[in-house]
Protein backbone atom coordinates (compact mmCIF):
# COMPACT_ATOMS: atom_id res chain seq x y z
CA UNK A 1 0.00 0.00 0.00
CA UNK A 2 2.61 2.23 0.60
CA UNK A 3 4.37 2.09 -2.33
CA UNK A 4 0.71 2.33 -4.36
CA UNK A 5 0.53 6.03 -2.19
CA UNK A 6 4.28 6.93 -3.43
CA UNK A 7 3.44 5.83 -7.27
CA UNK A 8 0.13 7.65 -6.72
CA UNK A 9 1.62 10.50 -5.35
CA UNK A 10 4.53 10.74 -8.42
CA UNK A 11 1.91 10.25 -10.88
CA UNK A 12 0.39 13.19 -9.38
CA UNK A 13 2.72 15.74 -9.19
CA UNK A 14 4.30 14.87 -12.89
CA UNK A 15 0.51 15.64 -14.20
CA UNK A 16 0.99 19.51 -11.87
CA UNK A 17 3.99 19.59 -13.65
CA UNK A 18 2.90 19.26 -17.14
CA UNK A 19 0.28 21.30 -16.57
CA UNK A 20 2.16 24.38 -15.13
CA UNK A 21 4.73 23.56 -17.85
CA UNK A 22 1.73 23.45 -19.92
CA UNK A 23 0.52 27.15 -18.50
CA UNK A 24 4.03 28.52 -18.93
CA UNK A 25 4.17 27.38 -22.40
CA UNK A 26 0.54 28.92 -23.44
CA UNK A 27 1.42 32.03 -22.01
CA UNK A 28 4.83 32.49 -23.73
CA UNK A 29 3.25 32.31 -26.61
CA UNK A 30 0.72 34.46 -25.67
CA UNK A 31 3.11 37.16 -25.06
CA UNK A 32 1.77 37.35 -21.38
CA UNK A 33 3.67 38.76 -18.48
CA UNK A 34 4.45 35.92 -15.97
CA UNK A 35 4.63 36.57 -12.13
CA UNK A 36 5.81 33.63 -9.83
CA UNK A 37 4.80 34.35 -5.98
CA UNK A 38 6.89 33.00 -3.26
CA UNK A 39 7.26 33.37 0.23
CA UNK A 40 8.67 36.74 0.30
CA UNK A 41 7.73 38.86 3.43
CA UNK A 42 7.73 42.49 3.05
CA UNK A 43 8.51 45.02 5.65
CA UNK A 44 8.39 48.81 5.42
CA UNK A 45 10.40 50.44 8.00
CA UNK A 46 10.86 54.02 9.12
CA UNK A 47 13.68 55.15 11.44
CA UNK A 48 14.17 58.01 13.38
CA UNK A 49 17.33 59.67 15.60
CA UNK A 50 17.18 60.41 19.47
CA UNK A 51 15.84 64.41 18.66
CA UNK A 52 12.76 62.24 16.39
CA UNK A 53 14.30 63.42 12.94
CA UNK A 54 13.95 60.88 10.28
CA UNK A 55 16.95 59.17 8.76
CA UNK A 56 17.23 58.12 5.66
CA UNK A 57 20.56 57.20 4.67
CA UNK A 58 21.32 53.65 6.37
CA UNK A 59 22.06 50.41 4.28
CA UNK A 60 21.41 46.96 4.22
CA UNK A 61 24.02 45.83 6.57
CA UNK A 62 22.60 48.43 8.95
CA UNK A 63 19.34 46.13 9.38
CA UNK A 64 18.53 43.24 11.21
CA UNK A 65 15.25 41.14 10.78
CA UNK A 66 14.12 38.13 13.32
CA UNK A 67 11.31 36.00 12.52
CA UNK A 68 9.92 34.22 15.57
CA UNK A 69 13.32 35.16 17.14
CA UNK A 70 15.69 34.18 14.52
CA UNK A 71 18.03 36.32 12.32
CA UNK A 72 16.84 36.29 8.29
CA UNK A 73 19.04 37.25 5.41
CA UNK A 74 17.57 40.38 3.85
CA UNK A 75 17.10 39.59 0.18
CA UNK A 76 15.76 42.94 -1.18
CA UNK A 77 16.73 46.41 -0.03
CA UNK A 78 15.50 49.80 -1.38
CA UNK A 79 16.20 53.17 0.31
CA UNK A 80 13.41 55.61 0.21
CA UNK A 81 11.69 53.16 -1.58
CA UNK A 82 9.42 54.64 -4.40
CA UNK A 83 6.97 51.73 -4.71
CA UNK A 84 3.44 52.80 -5.68
CA UNK A 85 1.20 53.92 -2.61
CA UNK A 86 -2.00 52.70 -2.48
CA UNK A 87 -3.72 54.69 0.44
CA UNK A 88 -7.31 54.06 2.14
CA UNK A 89 -8.23 57.56 3.71
CA UNK A 90 -11.11 56.99 5.98
CA UNK A 91 -12.93 59.76 7.24
CA UNK A 92 -15.18 59.75 10.31
CA UNK A 93 -18.83 60.96 9.65
CA UNK A 94 -20.48 60.42 12.58
CA UNK A 95 -22.52 62.90 14.70
CA UNK A 96 -19.85 63.70 16.94
CA UNK A 97 -18.12 64.87 14.08
CA UNK A 98 -20.51 66.65 12.36
CA UNK A 99 -19.73 70.67 13.79
CA UNK A 100 -15.85 69.69 12.45
CA UNK A 101 -16.26 68.45 9.46
CA UNK A 102 -15.46 71.32 6.82
CA UNK A 103 -12.33 72.07 8.64
CA UNK A 104 -11.50 68.34 8.84
CA UNK A 105 -12.22 68.03 5.37
CA UNK A 106 -10.24 70.88 4.34
CA UNK A 107 -6.94 69.46 5.67
CA UNK A 108 -7.49 66.53 3.83
CA UNK A 109 -7.89 68.18 0.56
CA UNK A 110 -4.85 70.07 0.95
CA UNK A 111 -3.59 66.78 2.18
CA UNK A 112 -3.80 65.04 -1.18
CA UNK A 113 -2.81 68.00 -3.11
CA UNK A 114 0.55 67.54 -1.34
CA UNK A 115 0.66 63.27 -1.87
CA UNK A 116 -0.60 63.27 -5.34
CA UNK A 117 1.06 66.23 -7.11
CA UNK A 118 4.65 64.25 -5.42
CA UNK A 119 6.14 60.64 -5.73
CA UNK A 120 4.96 57.71 -7.67
CA UNK A 121 2.64 58.52 -10.91
CA UNK A 122 0.71 55.20 -9.84
CA UNK A 123 0.48 56.17 -6.57
CA UNK A 124 -3.84 56.10 -5.48
CA UNK A 125 -6.39 56.97 -3.11
CA UNK A 126 -9.82 55.67 -2.31
CA UNK A 127 -12.03 57.82 -0.12
CA UNK A 128 -14.19 55.92 2.63
CA UNK A 129 -16.53 57.67 5.38
CA UNK A 130 -17.95 55.89 8.24
CA UNK A 131 -21.07 56.37 10.54
CA UNK A 132 -23.49 53.98 11.42
CA UNK A 133 -22.52 52.37 7.56
CA UNK A 134 -19.49 52.33 5.57
CA UNK A 135 -19.50 54.00 2.65
CA UNK A 136 -17.04 53.92 -0.29
CA UNK A 137 -16.94 57.05 -2.23
CA UNK A 138 -14.22 56.88 -4.59
CA UNK A 139 -12.33 53.85 -5.47
CA UNK A 140 -8.26 54.04 -6.34
CA UNK A 141 -7.74 56.98 -8.06
CA UNK A 142 -4.78 59.14 -8.89
CA UNK A 143 -7.18 61.89 -9.72
CA UNK A 144 -8.01 64.54 -6.96
CA UNK A 145 -10.87 66.25 -8.27
CA UNK A 146 -13.71 63.23 -8.00
CA UNK A 147 -11.75 62.87 -4.21
CA UNK A 148 -12.58 66.39 -3.76
CA UNK A 149 -16.12 66.48 -4.71
CA UNK A 150 -16.78 63.67 -1.88
CA UNK A 151 -15.24 65.22 1.17
CA UNK A 152 -16.88 68.26 0.06
CA UNK A 153 -20.61 66.45 0.67
CA UNK A 154 -19.64 64.64 3.70
CA UNK A 155 -22.13 64.96 6.53
CA UNK A 156 -21.97 64.06 10.21
CA UNK A 157 -24.65 60.96 10.70
CA UNK A 158 -25.20 58.92 14.15
CA UNK A 159 -23.17 56.18 14.58
CA UNK A 160 -19.43 55.28 14.47
CA UNK A 161 -18.48 51.37 12.26
CA UNK A 162 -14.80 52.39 12.33
CA UNK A 163 -13.96 48.57 12.90
CA UNK A 164 -15.64 47.79 9.65
CA UNK A 165 -14.07 50.18 7.96
CA UNK A 166 -10.94 49.43 8.59
CA UNK A 167 -12.06 45.95 8.09
CA UNK A 168 -13.27 46.49 4.39
CA UNK A 169 -10.45 48.56 3.86
CA UNK A 170 -7.80 46.05 4.33
CA UNK A 171 -9.97 43.63 2.08
CA UNK A 172 -10.07 46.08 -0.62
CA UNK A 173 -6.12 47.05 -0.33
CA UNK A 174 -4.80 43.13 0.70
CA UNK A 175 -5.02 42.52 -3.49
CA UNK A 176 -2.95 45.55 -4.15
CA UNK A 177 0.84 45.99 -5.43
CA UNK A 178 3.05 47.83 -3.67
CA UNK A 179 2.95 50.06 -0.48
CA UNK A 180 -0.20 50.39 1.24
CA UNK A 181 -0.94 52.75 3.88
CA UNK A 182 -4.69 53.11 5.48
CA UNK A 183 -5.48 57.01 7.04
CA UNK A 184 -8.20 57.04 10.09
CA UNK A 185 -9.46 60.63 10.28
CA UNK A 186 -11.16 60.07 13.64
CA UNK A 187 -12.20 61.22 16.77
CA UNK A 188 -12.13 58.30 18.58
CA UNK A 189 -13.91 54.91 19.71
CA UNK A 190 -16.41 52.57 17.98
CA UNK A 191 -20.10 52.41 18.61
CA UNK A 192 -22.02 50.41 16.02
CA UNK A 193 -20.00 47.77 13.93
CA UNK A 194 -20.60 43.98 13.67
CA UNK A 195 -16.62 43.61 13.68
CA UNK A 196 -14.27 44.02 16.65
CA UNK A 197 -11.33 45.58 17.50
CA UNK A 198 -8.83 41.89 16.67
CA UNK A 199 -10.98 41.79 13.39
CA UNK A 200 -10.17 45.14 11.92
CA UNK A 201 -6.27 44.49 13.11
CA UNK A 202 -6.47 41.15 11.64
CA UNK A 203 -7.51 42.33 8.86
CA UNK A 204 -4.93 44.97 8.46
CA UNK A 205 -1.96 42.55 9.34
CA UNK A 206 -3.15 39.80 6.34
CA UNK A 207 -3.31 43.24 4.14
CA UNK A 208 0.31 44.11 5.52
CA UNK A 209 -1.18 47.53 5.68
CA UNK A 210 -0.14 50.27 7.91
CA UNK A 211 -2.80 52.35 9.90
CA UNK A 212 -1.92 55.98 10.44
CA UNK A 213 -4.46 56.92 12.99
CA UNK A 214 -5.17 60.63 12.85
CA UNK A 215 -7.05 61.58 16.21
CA UNK A 216 -8.92 64.85 15.88
CA UNK A 217 -9.07 65.94 19.55
CA UNK A 218 -10.59 69.45 19.85
CA UNK A 219 -10.48 69.02 23.71
CA UNK A 220 -6.86 68.52 25.40
CA UNK A 221 -8.38 66.41 28.60
CA UNK A 222 -9.98 63.44 29.38
CA UNK A 223 -13.20 64.32 30.23
CA UNK A 224 -15.60 63.86 26.93
CA UNK A 225 -13.10 62.08 25.09
CA UNK A 226 -12.80 58.37 23.64
CA UNK A 227 -10.21 57.38 25.93
CA UNK A 228 -10.13 53.42 25.17
CA UNK A 229 -10.81 54.44 21.31
CA UNK A 230 -7.71 56.52 21.14
CA UNK A 231 -5.77 52.95 23.32
CA UNK A 232 -7.22 50.83 20.38
CA UNK A 233 -6.07 52.50 17.62
CA UNK A 234 -2.38 53.48 19.23
CA UNK A 235 -2.23 49.60 19.40
CA UNK A 236 -3.36 49.22 16.11
CA UNK A 237 -0.55 51.85 14.54
CA UNK A 238 2.36 50.08 16.87
CA UNK A 239 1.00 46.59 15.22
CA UNK A 240 0.97 47.66 11.69
CA UNK A 241 4.11 49.85 11.47
CA UNK A 242 2.17 52.79 11.21
CA UNK A 243 2.07 56.22 13.85
CA UNK A 244 -0.84 57.29 15.72
CA UNK A 245 -1.51 61.55 15.94
CA UNK A 246 -3.01 63.51 17.97
CA UNK A 247 -4.03 66.93 16.45
CA UNK A 248 -6.59 69.89 16.85
CA UNK A 249 -8.01 71.60 13.66
CA UNK A 250 -5.94 73.57 11.90
CA UNK A 251 -2.51 73.79 11.60
CA UNK A 252 -1.90 70.94 14.15
CA UNK A 253 -3.91 68.62 11.87
CA UNK A 254 -1.91 70.07 8.66
CA UNK A 255 0.94 69.49 10.33
CA UNK A 256 -0.10 65.72 11.35
CA UNK A 257 -0.37 65.07 7.21
CA UNK A 258 2.88 66.56 6.36
CA UNK A 259 4.17 64.21 9.12
CA UNK A 260 2.48 61.30 7.43
CA UNK A 261 3.87 62.39 3.92
CA UNK A 262 7.15 62.50 5.28
CA UNK A 263 7.14 58.95 7.05
CA UNK A 264 6.05 57.57 3.35
CA UNK A 265 8.74 59.59 0.70
CA UNK A 266 11.60 58.25 3.53
CA UNK A 267 10.71 54.69 4.08
CA UNK A 268 12.78 51.56 3.59
CA UNK A 269 11.45 48.49 1.98
CA UNK A 270 13.00 45.48 3.47
CA UNK A 271 12.01 41.51 2.15
CA UNK A 272 13.64 38.31 3.13
CA UNK A 273 12.77 34.13 2.35
CA UNK A 274 12.13 32.86 6.02
CA UNK A 275 14.58 30.27 6.86
CA UNK A 276 15.00 28.20 9.54
CA UNK A 277 11.43 29.80 11.80
CA UNK A 278 10.97 27.74 14.48
CA UNK A 279 7.03 27.43 13.79
CA UNK A 280 4.14 27.79 16.90
CA UNK A 281 0.33 26.37 16.88
CA UNK A 282 -0.12 30.25 16.17
CA UNK A 283 0.07 31.39 12.59
CA UNK A 284 1.08 35.14 13.36
CA UNK A 285 4.65 35.44 13.31
CA UNK A 286 6.44 37.67 15.55
CA UNK A 287 8.50 40.41 13.63
CA UNK A 288 11.50 42.34 15.08
CA UNK A 289 12.99 45.17 13.24
CA UNK A 290 16.62 46.78 14.07
CA UNK A 291 19.33 48.41 13.70
CA UNK A 292 22.89 48.22 14.49
CA UNK A 293 23.13 51.58 15.95
CA UNK A 294 21.46 51.39 19.48
CA UNK A 295 20.48 55.53 19.30
CA UNK A 296 18.21 54.89 16.11
CA UNK A 297 14.45 54.41 16.87
CA UNK A 298 12.94 52.00 14.37
CA UNK A 299 8.92 51.93 13.28
CA UNK A 300 7.73 48.71 11.47
CA UNK A 301 5.05 46.30 11.72
CA UNK A 302 5.38 43.59 14.61
CA UNK A 303 4.44 40.49 12.57
CA UNK A 304 2.72 38.32 9.95
CA UNK A 305 0.73 35.84 9.35
CA UNK A 306 2.50 32.96 7.93
CA UNK A 307 3.23 28.96 8.61
CA UNK A 308 2.05 27.22 11.78
CA UNK A 309 3.03 24.14 13.55
CA UNK A 310 -0.50 22.03 12.16
CA UNK A 311 -0.21 23.74 9.21
CA UNK A 312 -0.77 20.91 6.56
CA UNK A 313 -0.49 23.30 3.06
CA UNK A 314 2.08 22.50 0.77
CA UNK A 315 3.51 26.00 0.41
CA UNK A 316 4.62 26.02 -3.15
CA UNK A 317 5.17 29.46 -5.36
CA UNK A 318 2.14 30.18 -7.16
CA UNK A 319 1.62 31.23 -10.75
CA UNK A 320 -0.18 33.83 -11.80
CA UNK A 321 -0.65 34.51 -15.79
CA UNK A 322 -1.58 38.27 -17.03
CA UNK A 323 -2.16 38.61 -20.48
CA UNK A 324 -0.28 40.91 -22.37
CA UNK A 325 -2.06 44.19 -22.66
CA UNK A 326 -3.33 44.47 -19.06
CA UNK A 327 -3.30 47.15 -17.56
CA UNK A 328 -3.79 48.54 -13.95
CA UNK A 329 -7.37 50.23 -15.26
CA UNK A 330 -8.71 47.09 -16.10
CA UNK A 331 -7.49 44.82 -12.93
CA UNK A 332 -9.30 48.41 -10.76
CA UNK A 333 -12.91 47.88 -12.88
CA UNK A 334 -12.18 43.68 -12.00
CA UNK A 335 -12.04 44.54 -8.03
CA UNK A 336 -14.91 47.12 -8.38
CA UNK A 337 -16.91 44.27 -9.94
CA UNK A 338 -16.13 41.98 -7.74
CA UNK A 339 -15.64 43.87 -3.92
CA UNK A 340 -15.07 42.07 -0.77
CA UNK A 341 -17.77 42.36 1.64
CA UNK A 342 -17.66 43.16 4.85
CA UNK A 343 -20.81 42.77 7.61
CA UNK A 344 -21.27 45.67 9.60
CA UNK A 345 -24.50 46.74 11.63
CA UNK A 346 -26.19 47.82 8.75
CA UNK A 347 -26.05 46.99 4.78
CA UNK A 348 -22.43 49.18 3.45
CA UNK A 349 -23.21 51.44 0.89
CA UNK A 350 -21.29 51.80 -2.01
Amino acid sequence: MAKSGWKEKGIAMRASLKALSAALALAAALGAQIRVEVNLVRVLATVKDPAGQLVGALDKGDFEILDNGVSQQIAVFERQTDQPLSVALMVDASGSTAKDLKFETDSVVRFLHALLAAGNAKDSVALYSFNYQVTVHNFFTHNEAPLERSLRSLQGEAGTSLYDAIYLASHDLEPREGRKIMIVVTDGGDTTSRKDFHAALDSAQLANTAIYPVLVVPITNDAGRNIGGEHALTTMALGTGGRVFQATLGSALDGAFTEIIKDLRTQYLLAYYPKNVPLTKNRFHQLTVRVRRPDLRVTARNGYYGDAEDDRRTPGARVTVVPAGTDQESLRQETMENPPIALPSKPLKR
